[in-house]
């Protein structure tokens, strides 16, 4: 055997060590799945602060075309005179308000509006603005962000668009990115100093979803959505995207030709790599998703869970590899920046760190590197798969 042979060998017996230790942790996961008693802990620190943009990520954002002056910004929707509550179809309380402004400040913000509506979805010209009307503008106070989201009206046909208006947060802006690069899906937001223009993501609300319509689907259906739930669980995981339960995410249906084909979309991204509770990073750990858990111990076996694992695993390595130099970018900005408090990082790399036993991990200085790592750990277990389809193969080298 020559010593080019004795060095590939060796070389992929490393490899799949690694690859042993990454089944492990898959296994040690799987096992917490089926074990109920985690739904009754307190998940969720408190709430979470707002981190500022760095000049570097602002830098970032100049460079891909997310940073564009905008004529309006969060606070001038803040100036409200009154509001009404917004129900649903059904006369319950959608916890946003839908508020009005003098008449002197409604020309004004409307007009903004409509130019802010044509930045994000045109090309920032005036050409459309007559034939756009501002329909509503509601607020929120539930949620961390306090959001105004726009109703949007084209008058010469009545179709309509919603985005939202929201205070910038470092943590939200590094998941909207990682959603753009890393998911199967593209988004649409701009920057511009303390304001967050986000475009709406359409859906069915997961809550609703699993409250309204869950009972209704085939059982052909559930056993897709159990997929999907198994997908999206491992995709928030790897990215470390906390605090996905039901309400934030929706469930997105598209008619292909023979059947109903089932997404699952994160539309909230103000935990993105903030706590220390690795079970905040993994949609299983909620109880608003017991039912979806459920829903994959009836339809999927071990072997189908780990499968699909597997292959939201290797989507994401390889749209890591198709952006490699976008990401890389963010990622070392993100190595440099504070999105997480130390107490949480102390925890959340431990915690990795005794899966893995990756000592990268322990050694990780802030929140930015952990992310850093557990998305190169991903993509470098993907390259090496060859490696371990030629050791048992036993193909001779």
């Amino acid at each position: 055997m020559s010593w080019l042979t004795v060095s590939i060998v060796s070389k992929g017996f490393f490899y799949l060590k690694v690859l042993i230790i990454l089944d492990e942790f898959i296994r040690i996961l799987l096992q917490e799945q089926l074990n109920y008693d985690y739904m009754s802990e307190k998940m969720m620190s408190k709430k979470k602060p707002a981190f500022p943009v760095s000049p570097q990520l602002d830098a970032y954002l100049r460079q891909y075309s997310r940073n564009i002056g905008i004529p309006i910004f969060y606070e001038d929707l803040l100036r409200f005179q009154g509001s009404v509550v917004v129900y649903d179809s059904n006369d319950e309380d959608t916890l946003w308000v839908r508020v009005f402004y003098s008449e002197y400040d409604r020309e004004e913000i409307d007009l903004s509006l409509k130019q802010v509506y044509s930045i994000l979805h045109s090309d920032g010209g005036d050409t459309i603005i007559p034939f756009l009307n501002v329909d509503a503008v509601d607020y929120c106070t539930f949620c961390n962000s306090k959001p105004f989201r726009i109703k949007v009206r084209n008058i010469l046909n009545d179709n309509f668009t919603y985005f939202y208006v929201k205070k910038t947060d470092a943590s939200r802006v590094y998941g909207l990115e990682l959603e753009h690069i890393l998911s199967p899906y593209n988004l649409n937001f701009l920057v511009y100093k303390d304001t967050l223009i986000e475009e709406h993501i359409a859906g069915i609300p997961g809550d609703v979803f699993i409250k309204e319509m869950l009972p209704d689907c085939t059982e052909s259906e559930k056993s897709q959505l159990a997929k999907e739930f198994v997908k999206f669980n491992e995709r928030c995981m790897i990215r470390l995207l906390g605090d996905m339960r039901s309400y934030n995410y929706v469930i997105v249906p598209t008619h292909d030709f023979d059947h109903v084909v089932y997404k699952i979309r994160a539309i909230d991204f103000d935990q993105q790599s903030f706590e220390g509770n690795l079970k905040i990073y993994r949609p299983q750990f909620f109880k608003e998703n017991n039912k979806m858990v459920a829903l994959v111990k009836e339809k999927l076996q071990a072997n189908s869970i780990d499968q699909y694992k597997l292959e939201e695993r290797s989507i994401v390595a390889k749209r890591f590899m198709s952006f490699e130099d976008r990401i890389t970018d963010l990622l070392n900005i993100a190595k440099q920046d504070t999105i997480s408090l130390p107490e949480h990082v102390s925890l959340l790399k431990e915690s990795i760190f005794s899966l893995t036993q990756d000592i990268a991990f322990k050694e990780a200085p802030n929140m930015g590197t952990v992310l850093d790592l557990a998305l190169h750990f991903v993509k470098r277990n993907y390259e090496n798969v060859s490696m371990r389809q030629i050791l048992e193969q036993r193909i001779k080298l």
